[in-house]
């Protein structure tokens, strides 16, 4: 049975995390001590000064979440403190340097001696990230992890984080293929070249230190160089163009090392593992639904029709963990999985939208004063010309009105102008990071991740619980989950209300 395998895969396999305080992360760590209290060691890497402050990180921001109040529960607070003392092993260290980073060469011999397996989940997710550290982490940072997996004389595998939207722009069925890196060319034919990338991007720095830019300029540059670079090669922003590169170099790289690619859609709350609901930050389509139910939101640029491809954090690690216990060890092997929902059970944004309507209509959320924010339906405007025009009607022209205001008294109290401007600013940068997503027009085929869990189903019998590796979309009921669970989630989780 694949269910026991996958329990009895973990046990005495020493794992090695990434990004171990990232959101994903912390549910796959959780996930493995919970089922499987017999894995040897899990060394997670965090980036602080030394292993000491790694291990501090490592409580305050995974080990004390609500996240692991399920096996506190289950197995008590001594009993869970000592299974993290003899099973989790910090790292401080740092992807985008080689080894880490790590100078302990006692420690470093240690994970190249014991190491079977290593999860690299470390990454930047600004879109508009600065193009050195997309290209330090997200890029490069990946060779680095494939290079240290290397040398770890036992490692069967390498599963590596990327995210679906490395399809860029492209519409229609997207598959589940590895990047060819020669094929990659932009519109006047030039080919992409990383290193070229990488030299370009350490000149802009340079340039720029020796001008003696402020920190502030020197951010914005970089920031503009990531967004310039990734669409001349046609891809949106700079976080989905650097993991594109990473994935081609690892790709490039890899030999005969076992490398599984996992491509999750926008990761949302836990559908039902260790508990439903549990979520850290905002991520993409929730700060739409909570400006919504907070009452900023009234018109928003989204395709009405577009699917909106979520999928919740714990069945992505269980594919993870799915996928590991199928490839660990097959020499040669190199598997891209989709994790998402729009091809088998896909909704849309207008349905969203519908459902976020009922939700915050019967249960609004409360202002700062206490009274109770009425919601109203959103205008939704489907495309970037038309949604520029009613910026500029709605809000640009009365602003201008308020410019002249301030002009004519200046003695007026208060800087409405500015104050007011500052926010459409934001609205508007807001909206042209998110529009290749809430205009996408991609479906993610999913068959090899549909495969593996058909696998999985048949080898279990399905138990009245149903399964413990879970990663099925069709499983889904959007509206109960979206009501029940998701948003009830961010108001708990994120709001803290």
């Amino acid at each position: 049975m694949m269910e026991f395998n996958r329990v009895q895969f973990l046990q005495n396999k020493t794992i090695l995390v990434t990004g171990a305080t990232g959101f994903l992360a912390k549910v796959f760590v959780e996930k493995i001590l919970r089922v499987q209290p017999n894995v040897r060691k899990l060394y997670l890497v965090v980036r602080a000064s030394d292993n000491e402050a790694a291990m501090k990180r490592l409580r305050a921001e995974v080990f004390e979440k609500d996240l692991f109040k399920v096996l506190r529960e289950n197995i008590g607070e001594e009993n869970l403190n000592t299974l993290l003392s003899e099973k989790i092993v910090p790292v401080a260290g740092d992807i985008s340097t080689d080894n880490f980073g790590v100078k302990d060469s006692n420690l470093r011999e240690r994970m190249q001696k014991e190491i079977d397996i290593v999860v690299n989940v470390a990454a930047t997710t600004n879109f508009d990230e600065r193009y050195d550290v997309g290209l330090g982490i997200n890029t490069f940072g990946a060779l680095n992890v494939l290079n240290f997996t290397k040398k770890c004389v036992k490692a069967q595998l390498l599963l590596h984080v990327s995210t679906a939207y490395v399809c860029g722009e492209k519409s229609g069925l997207l598959s589940e293929k590895p990047f060819v890196m020669e094929e990659i060319r932009n519109e006047d034919g030039h080919q992409l070249d990383i290193n070229f990338e990488m030299e370009l991007m350490k000149k802009k720095l340079k340039e720029l230190h020796e001008q003696d830019c402020s920190d502030e300029d020197i951010t914005l540059s970089m920031k503009e160089l990531g967004m310039e670079r990734a669409k001349l090669h046609g891809w949106p922003n700079t976080y989905v163009f650097t993991k594109s590169m990473g994935e081609m170099l690892i790709g490039n790289h890899r030999e005969s090392l076992p490398l599984v690619i996992i491509r999750p859609t926008m990761i949302t709350s836990t559908h039902s593992e260790p508990f439903p609901g549990w979520i850290e930050g905002l991520r993409t389509v929730d700060s739409v639904i909570v400006a919504h139910g907070k009452g900023v939101l009234k018109c928003f640029l989204v395709d009405v029709n577009s699917v909106c491809d979520m999928i919740p954090v714990d069945m992505v690690a269980n594919a993870m963990i799915t996928a590991t216990a199928t490839h660990a060890g097959n020499s040669g092997v190199h598997m891209v999985y989709h994790v998402g929902s729009s091809h088998q059970n896909p909704v849309t944004f207008g349905e969203i939208h519908e459902i976020s309507v009922r939700y915050f209509t019967k249960s609004p959320l409360r202002s700062r004063s206490g009274s109770l924010i009425a919601v109203s339906k959103v205008r939704l405007i489907s495309n970037m010309a038309l949604f520029s025009l009613y910026m500029t009607l709605r809000f640009k022209l009365p602003l201008q009105v308020l410019k002249l205001i301030d002009i004519i008294y200046p003695w007026r109290s208060g800087d409405k102008y500015e104050d007011k401007n500052r926010k459409i600013n934001m609205v508007m940068r807001l909206v042209e990071l998110y529009e290749p997503y809430v205009l996408f027009k991609g479906i993610f085929d999913d068959r090899n991740t549909k495969s593996l869990c058909a696998n999985q189903k048949e080898d279990e019998t399905r138990n009245s619980k149903g399964s413990m590796f879970d990663f099925d979309p069709k499983g889904i009921n959007w509206g109960d989950y979206l009501t029940s669970v998701h948003i009830p989630g961010l108001i708990t989780h994120v709001l803290k209300k």
